[in-house]
């Protein structure tokens, strides 16, 4: 199963974030996310055994127990792009400094350090805590996203964080399918 931990957004925020990808709507080689599946990945473990379950939940306990954070106000806002504006794969929305960041970061580091003594690959690249909005499968678009990223920076919502979940993602025509396999409360 492919696994991945996560803080997800709550559905009355779908709308801001349907909102924030509107300003996109005109640029060609975008494919938006739902929405309603709008979440802040914090670890991609991948493909996993099922049989490794209870040991994942287990570091996952030690690991948001090894960040000590309490409940925090998340609060999303501005764009940005991985992995450069020049060359764009990934548009998203940021985590605002001083609205959950820190929190964020503290529990992807936790969350990193236990699952890769498990031997799960770490990120190849330094963690930016983001909601990913659309992927840019072509570069028609680049010109309208550049100057989007560039010039606009809004609030798009604030919610708060009481837990982080162990989340299922399952691959289908109509895009992917998440399911809460297990949640860990701050």
């Amino acid at each position: 199963m492919r696994l991945f931990v996560s803080i997800d957004l709550p559905d009355r925020l779908a709308d801001d974030v349907a909102d924030a990808q509107r300003r996109f709507a005109d640029a060609e080689g975008l494919r938006f996310v739902d929405p309603e599946q709008a979440h802040l990945t914090l670890f991609f473990l991948g493909d996993t055994d099922p049989d490794r379950l209870d040991e994942v939940e287990s570091a996952l306990t030690r690991a948001v127990d090894d960040a000590d954070v309490d409940p925090f106000e998340l609060r999303l806002g501005g764009f940005g792009v991985f992995p450069a504006l020049d060359y764009i794969s990934v548009l998203w929305a940021g985590v605002r400094d001083g609205g959950g960041a820190a929190e964020t970061t503290r529990l992807h580091e936790a969350a990193e350090a236990e699952l890769t003594a498990l031997g799960f690959a770490a990120d190849d690249h330094e963690f930016t805590p983001h909601v990913t909005l659309a992927r840019m499968d072509d570069a028609r678009g680049k010109d309208l996203v550049q100057r989007v990223v560039r010039e606009t920076d809004p609030d798009i919502g604030a919610f708060r964080v009481e837990e982080v979940r162990l989340t299922k993602s399952t691959l289908t025509a109509e895009g992917p399918a998440y399911e809460t396999v297990a949640s860990f409360p701050l």
